[in-house]
């Protein structure tokens, strides 16, 4: 992705002692994300959880890749193409470059992005890696999806200084998120509760694993269950439902394995590690607020 967009990452080394605020004995899905990736910042917990998730569903971990070059192609579609300035990007896990504010603010240098997770180790690294160019702004805060009404009416929302204009159009990203929401939380009614506030020209960016094209999915969703950790896998009808339940329309090229999804591009742009639909087990998409 910087060979085509020309960005440079700017972020130092990201701190590497242990967050005592949070939890090492059990496996957390940032962490084990970070895992996927390469990353480094993840414990015994997170690798033991990740590591059986992979012998249950090998591509994961090209997974993962594919989905992080999905979110950037859609922030600089965004930013690039369709001139937007302003995101929210909710579960953002532990910041893996390049990150979203890099990013559009290579596009549009007054960006503004506000990054919201619920773990608190993710914020420590936010803080100490999610730093702004001088003409736009960051902000990081400490929030979970299912309240959405705690990032709509948080303090950095309001007052005379708000992070974001909700009264102009802002790009909502729930990246790799959705999949750990279940039917029981209402998942078409937050986005909905979310997109609400939103100015018309507003977008949201959404990505799901799915099990259409790759049984093992639905293996490692169960042992994300047996750990604790919420995971619902869905399919591409449901994943479409899921969207245009909450009020908005779809963009082309509609609900597509991650890999395939251009916004008129050819595919010849998918990541080098990616070439079948298996090995990116899961759908993007993108859609408008009218």
């Amino acid at each position: 992705m910087a060979e085509q967009s020309g960005w440079m990452s700017t972020s130092g080394p990201g701190p590497t002692a242990a967050n005592p605020v949070s939890d090492q004995g059990k496996p957390q899905v940032a962490r084990m994300y970070d895992y996927y990736l390469g990353g480094k910042d993840h414990f015994e917990a997170d690798r033991a959880a990740a590591s059986e998730t992979m012998r249950l569903w090998p591509n994961v971990a090209s997974g993962a890749r594919a989905n992080r070059h999905f979110l950037h192609v859609a922030v600089e579609h965004l930013a690039r193409e369709q001139g937007i300035d302003q995101f929210i990007d909710i579960g953002t896990g532990i910041p893996t470059e390049p990150n979203t504010h890099q990013i559009a603010q290579y596009h549009q240098p007054q960006a503004r992005v506000l990054y919201t997770d619920n773990d608190p180790i993710v914020m420590t690294y936010a803080q100490a890696l999610l730093t702004s160019s001088p003409q736009g702004r960051v902000d990081y805060i400490e929030a979970d999806l299912r309240k959405p009404q705690d990032i709509l009416n948080h303090p950095c929302l309001a007052g005379p200084e708000p992070v974001l204009d909700l009264s102009r159009p802002v790009a909502l990203f729930v990246v790799a998120i959705f999949h750990f929401i279940t039917d029981e939380d209402g998942p078409s009614e937050l986005l909905r509760t979310l997109m609400e506030p939103l100015a018309p020209g507003s977008h949201l960016v959404l990505s799901h694993a799915s099990g259409d094209f790759d049984a093992d999915v639905e293996k490692a969703a169960e042992f994300y269950r047996s750990r604790n950790l919420p995971a619902r896998t869905r399919s591409r009808e449901e994943v479409e439902e899921l969207v245009t339940g909450a009020g908005v329309e779809l963009v082309e090229p509609g609900v597509q394995p991650l890999h395939r999804w251009w916004p008129g591009r050819p595919a010849r742009l998918a990541p080098a590690a990616v070439s079948t639909d298996a090995q990116c087990p899961g759908y993007g998409v993108m859609a408008r607020k009218r």
